[in-house]
């Protein structure tokens, strides 16, 4: 944490910080972290939270209880990451290749409950016969496919029962199933997010269901995202549920219905640092290399540009959005065809600026600032790099 002088007031602080930097608020963090977590446990099951929008080891004892809570993690260095402070209990949910099992076996030497993720008999058979060659058991889980977004083997498709059973009678272990409704992200309505979010759970148990019926338990029935995780009305026969950028929330998840503006954590600060009276711009200090070029919300109801502006309060400006992206500057623009009011943003102002895509952004920075108004204190969270 900071050291604050007394004497110096929070926004002082706050004003010292050299643009661009990523703010977060501290207690609309903790906020979104509680609402999840009440929501889940109330559904009579445990959340394994997405360490990969936080990944900062600052953070991560807010995002779990304790050292034994389930976590989940989308690189081996954020297993690598978390293990080295103690937390033990990790699925690393992006699918398994080859090269990365020896960083993966040295984990589970060292202790670490590691399950990997794989869809494929070639993923299943290389496991195996790493696990053979090097004396080792590696659990697994299969991918299971409930919406056709992105990988995963379908309930009904004979080769989940054959990849399991390969596992099975192999030197590796099958651990159970794991989905992800990827396509719940192009849910607008509270009707097709709770629909998106008991398919989920419906094939989820379906292929739980199918292995149990050919003798194969299914420990782990794992499924989420964050737009389900918001929406699930029952979750019989699931044992976990995983979600990630509820965190910090952005403008994708603002636009899904998931969160109001207000409960976006995170942002990018930056400095006016131009005007363009003629063509009606602003110019600031943060381009893609701070905001990201991610344009997530460019197929919404609402386009965000790169990101909508704020007051350094949090408090909107609902007509202004950055429109434009340099690697080191970015142009704000209206979005009604109004007049900026230059006055009203003079150069060497600050203004704040909401991510499309809250872990896109993240890892733009280094250091996250995180900053508890409640409490006037300052700290820096350092990033977990690489992969």
């Amino acid at each position: 944490m900071l050291s604050l002088d007394k004497s110096v007031t929070l926004l002082e602080q706050y004003e010292k910080i050299d643009t661009p930097f990523m703010y977060v608020d501290k207690e609309t963090f903790l906020n979104n972290l509680s609402r999840l977590r009440s929501k889940i446990e109330s559904l009579g099951t445990i959340l394994r939270p997405h360490f990969k929008t936080v990944r900062s080891l600052e953070a991560i004892q807010y995002l779990l209880p304790d050292k034994s809570s389930p976590v989940t993690v989308s690189t081996v260095k954020e297993a690598e990451a978390v293990a080295s402070i103690g937390y033990n209990n990790i699925i690393y949910a992006v699918g398994i290749s080859a090269q990365k099992l020896h960083r993966i076996a040295e984990l589970i030497s060292s202790g670490i409950e590691l399950t990997v993720l794989l869809d494929s008999f070639d993923q299943a058979n290389e496991l195996n016969e790493f696990c053979r060659e090097n004396q080792c058991t590696i659990a697994a889980l299969i991918e299971v496919d409930c919406d056709g977004h992105r990988g995963g083997v379908s309930p009904e498709d004979p080769n989940l029962i054959k990849i399991a059973q390969s596992l099975c009678d192999g030197q590796a272990h099958f651990a159970g199933i794991l989905c992800h409704a990827g396509e719940s992200y192009q849910c607008f309505d509270l009707f097709s997010l709770q629909s998106s979010a008991a398919n989920e759970v419906k094939v989820a148990v379906q292929a739980s269901n199918i292995l149990k019926e050919h003798g194969i338990t299914c420990d782990i029935v794992s499924i989420g995202s964050t737009p389900t995780a918001h929406n699930y009305q029952d979750l019989s026969g699931i044992t976990e549920v995983r979600a990630g950028v509820y965190s910090f929330f952005d403008l994708v998840m603002a636009g899904i219905g998931i969160c109001q503006h207000s409960d976006i954590a995170a942002s990018v600060v930056a400095t006016v640092i131009g005007h363009n009276k003629e063509k009606g711009w602003l110019f600031i200090d943060a381009g893609w290399m701070a905001l990201s070029a991610d344009r997530g919300t460019s197929e919404q109801p609402t386009d965000c540009g790169y990101g909508l502006v704020t007051k350094y309060n949090g408090a909107p400006i609902y007509n202004l959005k950055v429109t434009t992206v340099n690697q080191e500057h970015g142009i704000i623009e209206t979005t009604d065809g109004e007049s900026i009011n230059f006055s009203d943003f003079p150069i060497g102002s600050r203004l704040h600026v909401l991510p499309n895509h809250a872990c896109a952004m993240a890892s733009m920075h280094k250091q996250y600032h995180i900053f508890d108004i409640q409490n006037e204190t300052c700290e820096i969270w350092n990033r977990v790099q690489g992969w």
